[in-house]
């Protein structure tokens, strides 16, 4: 299976992140108990597939979307499914809660109405549960999308981080890219952790890789935004930019890549962009389902918690110690950092960069395992106009290949 492949024993030659300077030299394991958990937002089921490869438990999820209930019923057969957050009136006794809320309202293509949004807006009512909750699960999971920080000057994760606040919970936050787990696949994350109990930093913040060098672009694929073109393409050198829901016309789309060495312009299969997100191929497949109807499976998996992500905070969860670092005060008024965290009525900014650990990267183009389908000559003709008419940098090289996978395709229509 996929997950266990990618999921499997630690490397052994070489390390996979750093301990901090100043922090114990190996944190010690807080209990080896498996968690039961609570999966609130669960999309396809991203942060339950990395908790279950640590032997945690899930006993309830929720998520409002029929196509993804549809993917959770049949991949978590055994476990309660609610289809609405705002009917549960009680969570159930559990460990650990997580939410990858809603990022419509805080995403950067988004809306932008910001945390009090009518989809990003429904944390309150998963905070209204926490609140009403005892004793309560000591791990509070949270999961959204970077442009969070900024947004309206940082208000959802100011007033987030309040409200933790308030009810007594200690938190941290990191900005986490999902190549520092080897998928190629470029994808910036934030994760909130808190408890009531447990110091979340030393989990969280106490650990850090740094991100390898940027190589150069050499013959290696490259992914890219084709529904783009006038302002931004998502440029990406050996990884494809994040799998997203939909285009900004709200189209399920994948995104395309360019192979210099054939001098193809094409896109991946819905199986290869569920192993971009660590799941097993047709992870999202329904018998029965339409072809209308299977072209979900891309917004589902754009919008999903990616597997390695979640298995490595699964995994933190077991690392307690003291917290140790040269962190500065965080200040009121000014901007939210990539990595923070508040407690004992403090709150700092971390220096941790977004690569926690540093797995052997795999190339795009030999990762891929399904047929990559060229993409079409709409798509591409349409691209390249909006490219050229912008003031975007890009390779001429790429713009020649453009021209010439439009010509390939005009040959075949044309013969």
């Amino acid at each position: 299976m996929f997950l266990k492949s990618i999921l499997g024993e630690p490397l052994d030659s070489q390390m996979e992140g750093t301990v901090l300077t100043g922090a114990p030299p190996a944190p010690g394991p807080i209990s080896k108990k498996h968690f039961t958990v609570v999966g609130m937002f669960a999309g396809i089921g991203g942060l339950e597939c990395g908790f279950h490869q640590h032997g945690h438990r899930s006993v309830l999820l929720c998520d409002a979307d029929d196509r993804a209930r549809a993917v959770l019923a049949n991949r978590f057969p055994k476990v309660q499914i609610s289809d609405d957050v705002r009917t549960v009136g009680k969570l159930p006794d559990c460990d650990v809660l997580t939410a990858g809320f809603p990022c419509q309202d805080l995403s950067q293509v988004g809306r932008r109405k910001g945390i009090s949004g009518p989809n990003s807006g429904l944390i309150d009512v998963l905070l209204e549960l926490l609140r009403k909750a005892r004793p309560g699960p000591a791990w509070l999971v949270l999961e959204n999308v970077p442009f969070m920080l900024s947004l309206d000057g940082g208000r959802a994760i100011d007033r987030i981080a309040t409200e933790l606040e308030a009810m007594g919970f200690m938190w941290a936050y990191r900005t986490v890219d999902a190549r520092s787990f080897g998928l190629p696949q470029r994808r910036r994350r934030v994760v909130i952790l808190a408890s009531r109990v447990n110091d979340p930093r030393p989990a969280l913040l106490g650990i850090d890789a740094r991100a390898p060098l940027i190589d150069k672009r050499g013959v290696h694929a490259c992914g890219f935004y084709w529904t783009e073109g006038n302002t931004g393409i998502g440029w990406a050198i050996d990884a494809t930019p994040p799998l997203k829901g939909g285009s900004s016309l709200h189209i399920p789309s994948p995104p395309a890549i360019w192979f210099p060495r054939r001098r193809l312009i094409g896109v991946p299969s819905i199986e290869d962009a569920e192993r971009l997100q660590g799941f097993d191929p047709k992870w999202t497949e329904v018998c029965g389902e339409d072809a209308r109807q299977a072209r979900q499976r891309w917004r589902l998996v754009g919008n999903a918690v990616s597997v390695p992500f979640a298995a490595w905070i699964a995994e933190r969860l077991q690392h307690a110690g003291e917290y140790h670092s040269d962190d500065e005060p965080l200040l009121t008024g000014t901007r939210w950092p990539s990595a923070g965290w508040g407690c004992e009525g403090q709150r700092g900014r971390s220096t941790v960069s977004e690569w926690p650990v540093a797995r052997p990267q795999q190339h795009l183009a030999s990762f891929l395992s399904g047929v990559v389908k060229p993409l079409s000559r709409k798509a591409a003709s349409g691209f390249l106009s909006r490219l050229e008419r912008s003031t975007l940098r890009y390779e001429e090289a790429f713009r020649l290949d453009l021209h010439h996978h439009i010509a390939v395709h005009d040959a075949a229509e044309a013969s």
